[in-house]
C-alpha cells in the first residue's frame, strides 16, 4: 500500500469511527429522552371521566416490567384489572379498556396527554359520545405518627334514616329501618351516611342474607366486601376483602343470616380490617379506589356508604365511628 493510500484509509477509519460514537450518543440521548417520557406517565392516577349525564370516578396504575409496559385499570365499576394495551409515543399515552369490561360495542380507547401535573384526555364512550379525561396523581396519604383518637359517633340511631340518604330515588327498593337494623333493598339506591370522615375506626355489624351481596365503602371510595354468592370470584372479593386489592387472611366461613362484625381502621389509605373477633388483614395499603366509588378524590375525607345495589338484604346494625383528632 502507498503512503498517500495509508493515511486516505487511516482518515476515513476516523471519520467512520466519529460516526458511529455520534450515532451512538445519539441513540443514547433519544433512549434517555424516551425513558424520562415514559417514566412521567408511570404510577398511580386518580381519574375523572366526564360524561354527558355525569362524572365517573375512575383509577390507573402504570408500571414498567423489565422493558414492558403494564397497567391496571378500575373503570365506572367492578375491580382492578389488567389491560390488554397501553403504550407511551411521543409524550402520549393511549390505553385500552376491553368492550367486555365497559358495556359498550366496542373497546374504549383512551388518549391523553400531560399538560402540567395532569393527564388530560378523551375517549369515545360507549353511547358513541365523545367524553374527555383528567387524571391527578393518586396521594400517598401516609400519616406520621399515632393518631389520638375523639369520642365515638352512633351513625345509626336504630329508629329512622335520620342523617342517612339513598344516591338515587327509588320507592319499589328503598332502604328500610327494621327491628332496629338497616335492611338493603336488593337492586336499589347505595345508602350515604351525611358526614364526612378522614382517618377513623368503625364498628359495624351485619347479617348478610343467603346469596346476598353488599359492602361498606370507607371514605365511600374503597369498599370492604360483605356477601354470600362470590366464592366462585377471587379471594379479594370475599366477605371481609377490599375488593379488588386486598383478600382476607384467613377467610373466615360464611355465616348466612347469622349476625357478624367488622372493626375496620383505616389511617391514610392502610387498612386493618378485624372480622369477628379476628384480623383478617393488618395495617395493609389499599393501592386505589373500588369501582362505584362516589368520586376519585382521595385526599378528601368522606363518608361511610352502604351498598344497596348488589343482590339479596343485608341488615346493618350498632354502626360506630370513631373519628381521629384533626
Amino acid at each position: 500500500m502507498k503512503r498517500q493510500e495509508f493515511l486516505f484509509a487511516i482518515v476515513m477509519l476516523l471519520l467512520v469511527s466519529g460516526i458511529c460514537a455520534q450515532d451512538k450518543q445519539a441513540a443514547k440521548s433519544t433512549s434517555s429522552s424516551a425513558s424520562a417520557s415514559t417514566k412521567a406517565f408511570l404510577g398511580r392516577w386518580d381519574l375523572t371521566l366526564k360524561a354527558p349525564d355525569r362524572e365517573y370516578p375512575s383509577w390507573l396504575e402504570i408500571s414498567l416490567d423489565g422493558d414492558r409496559l403494564k397497567a391496571q385499570m378500575v373503570g365506572r365499576w367492578g375491580n382492578a384489572r389488567p389491560l390488554p394495551r397501553v403504550e407511551i409515543s411521543n409524550s402520549h399515552l393511549t390505553f385500552v379498556s376491553p368492550k367486555e369490561e365497559e358495556a359498550s360495542k366496542n373497546d374504549l380507547v383512551f388518549e391523553a396527554k400531560l399538560v402540567g401535573n395532569q393527564l388530560v384526555g378523551t375517549v369515545t364512550g360507549p353511547d358513541g359520545a365523545s367524553w374527555t379525561w383528567i387524571g391527578r396523581r393518586a396521594p400517598s396519604l401516609k400519616r406520621t405518627g399515632t393518631p389520638k383518637w375523639s369520642k365515638p359517633i352512633q351513625l345509626f340511631n336504630g329508629k329512622d334514616l335520620t342523617d342517612w340518604k339513598p344516591d338515587k330515588d327509588n320507592p319499589a327498593a328503598a332502604w328500610k329501618v327494621e327491628s332496629g337494623t338497616l335492611m338493603s333493598p336488593g337492586h336499589g339506591p347505595e345508602l350515604i351516611d351525611t358526614s364526612q370522615f378522614g382517618d377513623f375506626k368503625l364498628h359495624i355489624e351485619f347479617n348478610c342474607g343467603p346469596g346476598a351481596n353488599s359492602g361498606i365503602y370507607l371514605r365511600g371510595r374503597y369498599e370492604v366486601q360483605v356477601e354470600d354468592n362470590s366464592t366462585q370470584e377471587p379471594p379479594s372479593h370475599h366477605t371481609g376483602g377490599v375488593y379488588g386489592f386486598i383478600a382476607p387472611t384467613p377467610e373466615l366461613p360464611l355465616k348466612p343470616g347469622e349476625w357478624q362484625s367488622f372493626d375496620i381502621t383505616l389511617i391514610g389509605r392502610r387498612v386493618t380490617v378485624i372480622h369477628n373477633g379476628q384480623t383478617i388483614i393488618d395495617d395493609q395499603e389499599i393501592p386505589g379506589i373500588t369501582g362505584g366509588a362516589l368520586d376519585s378524590h382521595e385526599e378528601r375525607p368522606g363518608p361511610i356508604y352502604l351498598q344497596g345495589s348488589e343482590d339479596g338484604h343485608v341488615a346493618f346494625r350498632n354502626i360506630v365511628l370513631t373519628p381521629a383528632k384533626k
